[in-house]
This record gives C-alpha cells, sequence and structure tokens, in this order.
C-alpha cells in the first residue's frame, strides 16, 4: 500500500487520548459557577480560573501560554463574553473546549471522578459558607452542592445519581433541606449560626488531615484562587475586629503565619498579629498580564464577589435620666437581620470618669430601635457631659466583628417610669405558626411592651426571635406579643420551656425596663370560635351549590329547580 504510513498515522491519532485542559475558565456573572468551576478545577489539580468583567476575557489570555489546552466553562444565560472559544481561537491558542450550562453547580456533578464520592451541603444565601468550606473540600476531593427549599429535590436527584460516601451540611440550611437529606445520614456543622464557630470546626478538619501551620486570613466576602486552591485553610477575621473565637482558636495552635488576601482587612489583621503573635503577610496585587514600559507593573488581584450579609447598627440618642440616675443609649438597626452588640462605655461629667458597660451581647432585631439603660451612682449631672462609647457588634453573639468607636455628647432629662407588667402565659399557635406572650399591665400607667424568645432551639440550632411589633398596654389590660417562629413538633419537643425577656416602659420611644423569665409552652387549641366566619362560608357554598336528587329518576337538579330538568317529575 503506498500510503501505509498516513493510515497507520491515522489510527494512530484516533486511539491517542485528547489532552486534558491544562487550564479551566469561568465565564459566568453568577458567583456560584465561578465558584463551582474553581471547585472542581482545585479537585482535578487543575490550575482555573475566572473573568470578572467582558473586558478580562482577552487580557486572561496574554497571561497564559498558547500551547495550553483550556477548557471554558459557560453560562448559558450569563457569560461575559459571548463566543468565548472563537475569541481563543483567534489568539492562537490551538486547543480549546468550550461547553455551556444553565446550572453549573448541579451539572457539573456528572463530570466529577467517580471517586468524588463525599459532599458538603451548603445554602447559597450565606456566601462566606461557601469560602470557609472550600479548602476542606478541594483537600478531601469533596464536591459541594448549594441546597434550599427550591432546588432541593434537583439536589438529591443529583446524589442519587451517584455512590456517596459521606454528606455534611455546613452552616444554617431550611428545613426542606435537612429533611431531604435524611437518608444520606448527614453530619452538620452548625453551631447555632455562629460563623465564626463554624469557620473554626471546619478549619480543624482541615488540620487534622494536613495540619498546615500557615492559614490564610479574609472576610468570606469574595472568591480568589489561592483561597479556592485548598493549599492552605482558611480563617475569618471580621472587618473591624478580631471576633473571640478566632482569637482563641489561633492563640491554641500551632499556626504561625497568616497570609491576608487584599488590603482591606490591614488593620485588623494587625490586630492578630498583636494578639496572637503570629506573622502576617499580605498579598494584594498580582504581575501586569499587558506590557506598559520598562517598569514592571502590578494589577489588583482577581476577586469575585459573593453574597454578604449587611449589618448595620448606629446610636441615635444618649441621654442622662436625673430622675432615675440612669444613661439611655439608644440604638438603631438599620439592617434586614437581627443583630447582637456588647458595648463599654465612658461617662465624663463635671470633670469625673464613669466606667460601664454590657456583660452580654445584646439582640436587637432587625429594623428595630431599643434603648439600653444603665444605672450608674454618684454623677453629678453639671455642665458638659460626654460619653465615650466602645460597640462591638455583628450578626451573632460570638461574631461581633464591626466596630462603633465614637464619643457623644449627652443630654439630660426628668422622666419617670412607673411601667409594671407581668407575663401570664405563653402559647404556640400551630396554625398561625406563631408564639403568643400574654401580658398584663399590673401598673398604674400605660405601658409599651416588646418581647423576644431567647436561645430558642429551631431545626437544632439556637436563635433568638423579637416581636413583630411593640404593643401598647393601658392599665389593666391584658395583650399579646407575637413573635413568628415555624416549629415543628420536634422544635416543640426540643423546647419544653423557653425564656422570655420583655423590654418595656412607659415611654414607647425609651422601653428601659426589662423582665425575663423561663416558661412552659401551651399549644393554643382549635377554637370554632376563631373560625366562625370560615365555617358559615364553607357551609354557604355548599348549599348553593349542591344539588337535589329527583325521587323519580334519580338525575341531580340544581338545588333552586322545581321540576326535575330530566324527567320534569316535580321536586
Amino acid at each position: 500500500m503506498k500510503n501505509w504510513w498516513l493510515a497507520f498515522l491515522l489510527i494512530l491519532l484516533i486511539a491517542m487520548p485528547i489532552a486534558a485542559a491544562d487550564t479551566y475558565i469561568s465565564n459566568s456573572k453568577d458567583w456560584k459557577d465561578v465558584y463551582s468551576v474553581m471547585l472542581y478545577g482545585g479537585i482535578m489539580k487543575n490550575r482555573p480560573k475566572f473573568l470578572v468583567s467582558d473586558k478580562h476575557g482577552p487580557l486572561m489570555l496574554n497571561a497564559i501560554e498558547k500551547t495550553e489546552p483550556l477548557e471554558v466553562f459557560s453560562s448559558a444565560r450569563q457569560p461575559y463574553v459571548v463566543g468565548y472559544e472563537s475569541m481563543i481561537r483567534s489568539a492562537g491558542f490551538a486547543t480549546v473546549k468550550e461547553e455551556k450550562f444553565i446550572n453549573m453547580n448541579l451539572e457539573m456533578v456528572d463530570k466529577l471522578p467517580s471517586d468524588v464520592k463525599d459532599f458538603v451541603i451548603i445554602d447559597d444565601a450565606y456566601g462566606y459558607n461557601s469560602i470557609a468550606v472550600a479548602p476542606y473540600a478541594v483537600l478531601t476531593k469533596s464536591y459541594v452542592l448549594f441546597a434550599n427549599s427550591k432546588n432541593i429535590g434537583d439536589v438529591v436527584d443529583a446524589l442519587d445519581s451517584r455512590e456517596v460516601n459521606k454528606v455534611i451540611i455546613y452552616g444554617h440550611v431550611d428545613r426542606q433541606v435537612t429533611d431531604s437529606l435524611k437518608k444520606f445520614k448527614p453530619e452538620t456543622i452548625n453551631k447555632d449560626g455562629d460563623r465564626f464557630a463554624n469557620n473554626v470546626e471546619i478549619v480543624k478538619r482541615y488540620r487534622s488531615v494536613d495540619p498546615k501551620k500557615q492559614v490564610v486570613l479574609t472576610n468570606g466576602e469574595f472568591i480568589e484562587a489561592e483561597i479556592m486552591s485548598g493549599q492552605e485553610p482558611v480563617l475569618f477575621i471580621g472587618r473591624e475586629n478580631v471576633p473571640q473565637k478566632i482569637s482563641d482558636y489561633i492563640k491554641s495552635t500551632d499556626i504561625e503565619v497568616g497570609v491576608l488576601i487584599g488590603n482591606e482587612l490591614v488593620g485588623t489583621a494587625t490586630i492578630v498579629r498583636r494578639q496572637v503573635g503570629i506573622s502576617t503577610f499580605v498579598k494584594f496585587a498580582q504581575g501586569a498580564r499587558t506590557a506598559a514600559g520598562n517598569i514592571a507593573q502590578v494589577e489588583g488581584l482577581d476577586m469575585f464577589p459573593v453574597p454578604k450579609v449587611v449589618v448595620s447598627l448606629e446610636i441615635i440618642s444618649v441621654k442622662y435620666n436625673k430622675l432615675t440616675g440612669m444613661v439611655e443609649i439608644t440604638f438603631k438597626n438599620d439592617a434586614d437581620i437581627a443583630e447582637y452588640f456588647k458595648g463599654t462605655y465612658t461617662l465624663t461629667a463635671n470633670g469625673e470618669q464613669f466606667t460601664f458597660g454590657d456583660e452580654e451581647p445584646v439582640f436587637i432585631d432587625r429594623n428595630d430601635v431599643k434603648t439600653m439603660a444603665y444605672r450608674v451612682e454618684g454623677v453629678t449631672p453639671e455642665g458638659e457631659m460626654t460619653l465615650k462609647a466602645y460597640v462591638i457588634y455583628g450578626e451573632a453573639k460570638n461574631a461581633l466583628e464591626f466596630v462603633i468607636d465614637k464619643t457623644f455628647s449627652v443630654s439630660t432629662t426628668d422622666v419617670g417610669d412607673d411601667a409594671q407588667i407581668e407575663i401570664t402565659k405563653v402559647q404556640y399557635d400551630k396554625t398561625a405558626k406563631q408564639f403568643l406572650i400574654h401580658i398584663k399591665n399590673i401598673g398604674e400607667t400605660e405601658a409599651y411592651v416588646n418581647t423576644e424568645m431567647v436561645d430558642i432551639m429551631i431545626t437544632g440550632e439556637k436563635v433568638t426571635l423579637g416581636s413583630e411589633e411593640t404593643i401598647q398596654l393601658d392599665v389593666g389590660e391584658t395583650g399579646q406579643s407575637i413573635v413568628l417562629a415555624d416549629l415543628a413538633d420536634t422544635d416543640l419537643e426540643a423546647n419544653p420551656t423557653v425564656h422570655v425577656k420583655a423590654h418595656y416602659g412607659q415611654r414607647s420611644d425609651a422601653l428601659i425596663k426589662i423582665l425575663e423569665g423561663d416558661f412552659e409552652i401551651s399549644i393554643k387549641s382549635f377554637s370554632v370560635w376563631t373560625y366562625l366566619p370560615i365555617i358559615i362560608i364553607v357551609l354557604l357554598l355548599l348549599l348553593l351549590f349542591s344539588r337535589k336528587k329527583c325521587k323519580n329518576c334519580g338525575h341531580k337538579n340544581p338545588r333552586g329547580r322545581k321540576h326535575c330538568k330530566k324527567c320534569g317529575h316535580k321536586l
């Protein structure tokens, strides 16, 4: 055969395996897609990258050798660059493959190697959880799935399609998620919704496999290549304060080095170094990917934001009540989530200083205003008075990562407060999914009240819930403070008693008194009178649409007819 060598070469080429991509690239505006590609790349020992803008598409290619095989994972709905594969080929890359996905996180399960049998389940509403588990997931070849009440069916189907060895539920997830995953016998990591305590737990697990003495320091608000590499675990530090949980953990270990990603947290990283004594380095830039003169240029790090929890707290007034001898400090929470704060205050009056504060973190509900009153003995309220406030606050008791450090002018007032109340009963209404806290005004003046259910167990997690609104009670009146809470029977069994805290006072804008105690829960039973209007409407509808049966032929006629429509017999 004249061209036998061509035939042999063709057979050889067909038999050769296609070279695996050396670099994966995420081409999506959805952070969950970016995260999934970076995680998949880490598991596959690849060098994954991600686009952060449409202009980033061609810029990124300058940092990649043209001989490298590339694989692009593009969002079918939200790509940064449409037709990225053709752009890459035009740039001189010979081996390029582009795949398009609608739901990348779930669809990439089919691409995982068969030896990936461990999975971590998180809720995509909490972006920081994804950052916390990423190094552990890469290290242990565990794939992370985003699950909530809407997509849990698809998540279960994805797990059912594979051999599953271990499932970890990390952080807070919907009740439907935990219920649907029971057949996989999952392990749960959730320390009462405290993201710093959860973070410490997953770092412990990482270091039990690979006891690295270097950690990444970040706040969990963005994806970055080193964070996702799995080369070292990630420890969270706050934006303005180092949470005690993190500080205590570092002190208890042999961790020696912290690598801070980004320069926004330099101040907090300095506190880490001073408090716990580890060396801290800052990674804030990378080499430029475009030539710009003889001097080497640098660019900012490629970072992709993940959803973050927004907290907001401010002090809106400080007063000294000459009649009660109390300093009244009013806080406002403008955020859509509940928060906790803990303050240390120094009052300066007539040349003297008085220091006081909170022994434990204080709860303030979302979009709420709360006044705290502190009795200060020996104050002479003359001349100008100031209050130096140092308040740490955050989304959980042990996640106080933000700081108010400010001095306020103190005004005076002389208003008394004779309000008196008692909590008579605590009920749970299963139908309305709410607590009813029965409160009676036993004083001689009107009273304003709002309430908290403190550390109630819901789906295995301790949470504090606030009442929907402040209620007003006239003298001798009994009212109900409503706290919304979706409790299953197992939750009710876990809460034989509940701790209720009522903030009350004679002034609606200064609930400076507190009444608290433990109460047994009674279940609100069905009441005919409650549902009587509905029952009447249903009966009327039944009468209106019911039919009369003809005694002669059996035909069912509308109730309003006098003669049978079929046989004419009188009804």
